[in-house]
């Protein structure tokens, strides 16, 4: 399909064509000053005219001069807890005259409708495809979950000062991986379809064929986006960088000013890693096991045999640094970071993992 125009007063018939098919249409919302993400039914649930504000620690929301959608980055949420939910129960155990019964939980499979979703965030999703679906062992939670799902993108017009997704070769512009794709111009949008269902959802849209002039001007903007990105990250032989100098004195000073909070692992959209916990009712007579987020900078994430493996924010932080930049690659085949910063943002003390990259390439043993 060419990309064709949807004018701006005519965006909620794409969100009553996703609820008429059943889907439940998640996209950017204002709630508690950030933008996140949640049911949306109408236009008006948009963050109509905001936009966000984010340095290294810091996020505000501010007007903007216009009335754009979608006129701002990336928020605390990402689409991971719609995909690979915080907390679920995978198995169940009650206790009968005959002895424990064991049962898996039947929950039903909700249809997604993702709406507004970036070009740094469906680098995320690939990086949790390959991660639990293209492993020795699939998620079976995920699978469903994931197959049921429909991607409505939208390009970048803007750059947040935490961003970094060039440097990753992730965005800002969306490539692949998505059902439909929006740009924001000041009329609407310009509108192309990457996948069978998409095309057949966009042929129940009143598009009209996108001229040369929208053209142009999608070009332009998607390019302002693309000028606005100043942070970078040499990865140039990052895996061997890091791996090779675990014993670098800059993991000393890091652990002189890291929280061991783990905001930066609850606002990655790539992290996934869990603890499995057996929660049972008052009586003792049911048991649920309960697989739910956790963090590796948890001091007792690496409990075992007895003892701790990480007992110090020095390890914990090494630990995440060169699992998401180096060792992520031997085990999934690409780097677990798409630099999107929010782990830049959220970081109460403004922590900037590019800056740590560098510092240590510059004097690497």
């Amino acid at each position: 399909m060419p990309a064709a125009f949807l004018e701006k007063c005519q965006l909620q018939t794409l969100f009553d064509a996703l609820r008429g098919d059943g889907y439940q249409v998640v996209g950017p919302t204002v709630s508690q000053d950030a933008i996140v993400y949640d049911e949306i039914r109408t236009v008006d649930d948009l963050p109509r005219g905001w936009t966000d504000v984010q340095e290294p620690g810091k996020y505000r929301l501010e007007r903007r001069e216009d009335d754009a959608l979608f006129g701002y980055v990336v928020g605390p949420h990402s689409w991971k807890k719609y995909l690979f939910p915080p907390l679920t129960t995978v198995a169940a155990a009650d206790r009968t005259d005959a002895g424990w019964a064991m049962s898996t939980p039947a929950a039903a499979v909700p249809r997604y409708a993702f709406v507004g979703v970036r070009a740094c965030e469906l680098a995320a999703i690939r990086v949790q495809d390959r991660v639990f679906l293209e492993g020795p062992y699939v998620d079976p939670i995920y699978k469903a979950r994931r197959e049921a799902t429909l991607i409505v993108a939208v390009n970048c017009t803007q750059a947040a000062a935490t961003c970094f997704c060039t440097s990753m070769n992730t965005g800002p512009r969306c490539t692949a991986g998505f059902d439909l794709a929006l740009t924001e111009l000041p009329a609407g949008f310009i509108v192309e379809a990457g996948s069978d269902r998409g095309t057949a959802l966009a042929a129940r849209l009143p598009l009209r064929e996108a001229g040369e002039q929208d053209l142009a001007q999608a070009d332009e903007v998607r390019e302002r986006a693309v000028n606005d990105i100043q942070r970078r990250m040499n990865t140039d032989g990052i895996r061997d960088l890091l791996l090779g100098n675990l014993e670098h004195p800059r993991w000393n000073e890091l652990a002189t000013r890291c929280l061991s909070c783990t905001n930066c692992t609850m606002v990655c959209p790539t992290c996934f890693c869990t603890s499995v916990t057996e929660v049972s009712d008052l009586q003792g007579d049911h048991v649920e096991r309960q697989r739910h987020w956790d963090s590796c900078f948890n001091l007792d994430f690496s409990y075992m045999n007895g003892g701790l493996v990480r007992n110090n924010v020095r390890s914990r932080y090494r630990q995440w640094l060169t699992h998401k930049l180096a060792s992520w690659i031997d085990q999934f085949g690409s780097s677990g970071c798409v630099g999107c910063g929010r782990c830049i943002t959220w970081c109460p003390v403004g922590i900037d993992l590019t800056e740590e990259v560098a510092a240590i390439r510059e004097t690497a043993s």
